[in-house]
């Protein structure tokens, strides 16, 4: 089975006609053609569905660490003065203890939405074989959508109302002349 946007493991490397015989070929063509084949693979590769998911979810997670870290770094949530009491050394592993745990809450979030957007977008744009706005408004409601199905109908349609439009908004500043 294939995900949409993969177009198999080979599809698309060793071209429309037969390979040609290596043989054939001087020692540097042959290297050349080699390389054009790895290049064509590499290609194939990081233009998949998979591949996009999971490059997004991983920038989505060290972007969301990054600014978790900064976020958690700013706030102040403990209204309790007994830390006050404590030595400063004690303050210093609540705090960095706090800021941990935090940004690895909002990395975890970041990712989850990377990765839903982009790979619904992708497969989206490969079911329609067209690049344009409408992928990413459609893959910003299922987005929206799908992390809000458990609040409830309204809440779904309210985040795919929501990420839809932010969807649009950025595609939109993207493609124009600025």
């Amino acid at each position: 089975m294939n995900f949409p946007g993969s177009q198999g493991a080979l599809a698309g490397v060793l071209g429309a006609g037969p390979a040609p015989n290596m043989a054939d070929l001087t020692p540097e063509q042959q290297q050349a053609a080699q390389q054009a084949y790895y290049v064509k693979l590499m290609n194939s590769a990081t233009e998949s569905c998979p591949f996009k998911l999971v490059m997004s979810g991983g920038a989505g997670f060290a972007l969301g660490g990054v600014f978790g870290l900064f976020m958690s770094s700013m706030d102040i949530q403990s209204t309790n003065h007994a830390i006050y009491e404590k030595s400063f050394k004690e303050q210093m592993k609540f705090g960095m203890k706090d800021m941990g745990q935090r940004s690895y809450t909002s990395a975890k979030n970041f990712a989850v939405v990377g990765a839903i957007f982009a790979g619904s977008e992708c497969c989206i744009e490969s079911l329609r074989a067209k690049n344009d706005i409408y992928n990413g408004i459609a893959a910003g409601c299922f987005t929206g959508g799908a992390l809000a199905v458990k609040a409830g109908p309204k809440a779904a349609a309210f985040g795919c109302a929501g990420f839809a439009a932010f969807s649009a908004a950025i595609d939109y500043y993207l493609r124009s002349d600025h």
